[in-house]
This record gives structure tokens, C-alpha cells and sequence, in this order.
């Protein structure tokens, strides 16, 4: 049996974090869906189409990898694709109990459906997408936190 795994997130950008999280599920899972999340509460800098094209530089290189977009509720979309594993990065303490709250409400609705925590390398730590969006407000260098492929990707988007 194949063992498919999922990691969704709003991507926006996609930072070298992410990006290492994703080769990592690559190595373990057969499959892996990389999905950029539609969240009704953020108010995005890149569209959905931009983020995936994003998704997909960084997916270079791993085969198994499959990105995606979707609308809805994750563990509805982790059925849809038959994922046996949902995917989450983690940074801090702080990250570490915002997803053992997550953890709970995937349970409920979908009790077949594991969900694996992976942590942060360290120098990925304080990699945080929110705060390369507002470096991009203003001009700064995001390279450092961004993989080179998508920095040049995103001075283009942004021109």
C-alpha cells in the first residue's frame, strides 16, 4: 500500500523552510501533496496561482511531490486524495501547540488520517513568511530566506 502524505499551508511565499520540510516528507512518502490552502482569514500578497507556481520551483527535484490549490477544509481534501499522513513544520513552542490543537480537530474529522510533526532545522527557525511580506513592503533582501529560484520568481511578480 502506498503511503501518501499531505502538507498544505498558504505558501506565501514558500521559504527555504518550507522548502526542506518537503524534501524531507519526500524522502519518507511515497507521495507527497504540497497544497496551497485557501485561508479566509489571511489576506495574501501572492495569488493562489502565484503561490503554486512558487510551490513548483521549489518542488524541483522530487518526483513524488505533487502540488495543488484547493478551497475547503483540509481533512475533506485529505480524503479526496486518499492521504494516509497529514504533514506539519514546526519552529517553536509556539507552533508546537497551535498544531496539538490542530492535531485534536483532525482526529475528529478524520480519525483515519495520522498526522506526522516535523521540526524545523534550525536555521530555519525564524524563517517566517509573514515577516519576508513585510521585508517585500519595503525593499529588503529576502534571499536569505527564500530559495534563490524563488526570489528571482518573485521580484518578477512584483514588477
Amino acid at each position: 500500500m502506498s503511503k501518501i502524505a499531505l502538507f498544505a499551508g498558504s505558501f506565501d511565499p514558500v521559504t527555504k523552510g518550507h522548502a526542506d520540510i518537503i524534501k524531507r516528507a519526500a524522502a519518507v512518502f511515497d507521495k507527497v501533496y504540497v497544497t496551497v490552502f485557501v485561508n479566509s482569514v489571511k489576506n495574501p500578497m501572492f495569488t493562489v496561482e502565484q503561490r503554486r507556481e512558487m510551490l513548483d520551483i521549489a518542488c524541483r527535484g522530487c518526483d513524488n511531490v505533487i502540488t495543488d490549490a484547493y478551497e475547503g477544509l483540509l481533512t475533506d481534501y485529505a480524503e479526496e486524495k486518499d492521504v494516509s499522513v497529514i504533514i506539519r513544520g514546526i519552529r517553536n513552542a509556539n507552533d508546537l501547540s497551535y498544531e496539538f490543537e490542530l492535531c485534536e480537530v483532525y482526529r475528529n474529522l478524520a480519525p483515519d488520517i495520522d498526522v506526522f510533526l516535523i521540526p524545523s532545522k534550525p536555521e530555519y527557525v525564524n524563517t517566517n513568511a509573514t515577516i519576508i511580506r513585510e521585508m517585500l513592503k519595503y525593499g529588503k533582501d529576502i534571499t536569505p530566506y527564500v530559495l534563490p529560484e524563488v526570489a528571482e520568481y518573485i521580484e518578477k511578480a512584483l514588477k
